[in-house]
């Protein structure tokens, strides 16, 4: 069944919770991701608990994945490829984990989305992810674009399937999260104006792999 991520409001910046914006939990260490192309600081989209999936051990024994994409001179970096040094998706273990340091001389704004977003998770709705957000509105009363996206599933792909595999097993990557724009400019992602990103990981090797389409 499809996991719908429902627009909950606002929520603590860092939260070890399932959100958009904020600011990412890492390891003690972890140095904030930069484009390989324009060198600058990527801009922090998403937190997402593996054990939110539904799927395996709790949590606690599961991972968080961090989604960065560079927004410093947005359309000139690949961020929509997923191998294109454009864009980050880093998987870490849960314990021991606190705010990244923000790098120093960076406008905030470039660094940060302007809002923080919890969601409510919503099971049901079929296993087709555009069906059940359609169903979902019609039930809630509340628009589509309250949907941030979906956990876990099958990517509802506006183009080609581009599922990625693990650079170190080879294997077929699962899909973690698909995730929308968002409902107002103050959270939105940069997809491309009407597109979404999808982002996937290997938990055994603890690689992940991010990319968006329009």
């Amino acid at each position: 069944m499809t996991t719908l991520m429902i627009d909950a409001g606002p929520s603590a910046a860092d939260a070890l919770v399932t959100r958009t914006g904020g600011l990412p939990l890492v390891p003690a260490g972890t140095e904030w991701p930069c484009c390989a192309s324009c060198e600058g600081p990527m801009q922090f989209l998403a937190q997402v608990l593996l054990g939110d999936l539904g799927e395996g051990p709790g949590e606690g024994g599961r991972g968080v994945l961090a989604l960065f994409a560079c927004q410093n001179d947005p359309g000139m970096c690949a961020d929509w490829e997923p191998a294109s040094g454009g864009n980050r998706a880093l998987l870490f273990p849960v314990a021991g984990l606190g705010p990244l340091t923000r790098p120093e001389g960076v406008e905030e704004e470039v660094l940060v989305l302007g809002a923080v977003r919890a969601v409510d998770l919503e099971r049901g709705y079929g296993d087709e992810y555009e069906p059940a957000r359609e169903a979902w509105a019609a039930e809630s009363g509340r628009p589509e674009s309250c949907v941030l996206g979906q956990l876990g599933g099958r990517p509802a792909w506006i183009q080609a399937d581009e599922t990625p595999s693990c650079p170190s097993c080879d294997r077929t990557m699962s899909l973690v999260v698909q995730l929308e724009e968002g409902p107002d400019h103050r959270s939105a992602m940069n997809f491309g104006g009407a597109g979404s990103a999808y982002a996937f990981a290997c938990e055994p090797c603890g690689s992940a792999s991010f990319l968006w389409q329009c």
